[in-house]
């Protein structure tokens, strides 16, 4: 099966250059504020897809396992020095688009900073959906066309794209945004049922973050998102929603299927995985999982 470009970050210094140098502590602020108020309780088995070195992983709370997914293996290894050595985490590298677990294996799962770049999203929700079990909770985060910006951009003539338009924008190769009614009609056609909204980074501009103070910009950043959600106009949108389908949680010795044939259960027996119905091989090395078919 023939699937969509994938934007690999193999060997970047994305995490470095981009959060660590990159002047982006008010950003990342903001999503550790939206994660709490949308992250469900409890425990069982998170997904994170599109992981990256693992920023976000260490605020999934109270889950017994957390599954990093990224199609580039050296940002997963990132997170293993990031993360330490810890058996509750499993590192994965795959295609999105062609996901290697079984159906119904992961009682939640994240996709932050990643929806921006597929240019198929509804193949990669449909995906994701699959392998959740019924009722599990998908918190997706998606970068917002009709942001404050690109509005005023476009009136006064400084940009050709209306915001207003439900159709993505491509504004760089593999780097999309997408209109918040669309997003949800994708949901809504994948299988996810849209229990709540936030909009995150209001405050995102350069000016802003030279004369306030962290602090303060996490302060204000947690009022307007209690206030201002409903809009929908930051640059940025977080949506928790909920699984509707018929998967049923798998016994704990399911958990891999085949990408290349669909073929699940694939026996999990590092450092080489073969799968039983079309031999393919998939190797696991210093403690990742390779499931890529298109190297």
């Amino acid at each position: 099966m023939k699937t969509p470009p994938v934007c690999n970050y193999e060997g970047s210094d994305y995490q470095e250059s981009f959060w660590e140098h990159g002047n982006r502590a008010y950003e990342d602020a903001a999503e550790e504020i939206a994660l709490k108020h949308l992250l469900p309780s409890g425990n069982g088995h998170l997904l994170e897809l599109g992981a990256g070195a693992g920023r976000n992983t260490h605020r999934y709370k109270g889950f017994e396992h957390i599954t990093l997914l990224d199609y580039s293996t050296t940002q997963l290894q990132k997170a293993k020095e990031h993360l330490g050595v810890d058996e509750k985490y499993r590192y994965v590298a795959a295609d999105v688009y062609r996901l290697p677990f079984a159906p119904g294996v992961f009682s939640a799962a994240t996709m932050i900073r990643t929806l921006h770049h597929l240019s198929d999203p509804q193949l990669a929700l449909k995906q994701t959906n699959e392998c959740l079990f019924n009722d599990a909770v998908f918190i997706l985060e998606y970068a917002n066309k009709r942001n404050i910006k690109s509005i005023f951009r476009y009136w006064f003539n400084k940009q050709e794209w209306d915001p207003f338009n439900r159709e993505a924008v491509e504004f760089v190769e593999l780097n999309f945004d997408f209109h918040p009614a669309t997003v949800k009609e994708w949901l809504a056609q994948t299988g996810f049922n849209v229990e709540k909204q936030i909009s995150v980074s209001y405050l995102r501009t350069g000016f802003l973050k030279r004369v306030l103070p962290l602090p303060v910009m996490r302060t204000l950043e947690h009022v307007l998102q209690l206030t201002l959600s409903w809009a929908a106009y930051s640059p940025s949108i977080f949506l928790r929603s909920q699984v509707v389908n018929q998967n049923k949680p798998e016994n704990s010795s399911t958990f891999f299927r085949c990408p290349a044939c669909g073929h699940y259960p694939l026996a999990d027996t590092p450092p080489i995985l073969v799968c039983g119905q079309c031999e393919h091989e998939y190797p696991a090395k210093d403690g990742i999982y390779d499931f890529r078919l298109d190297l």
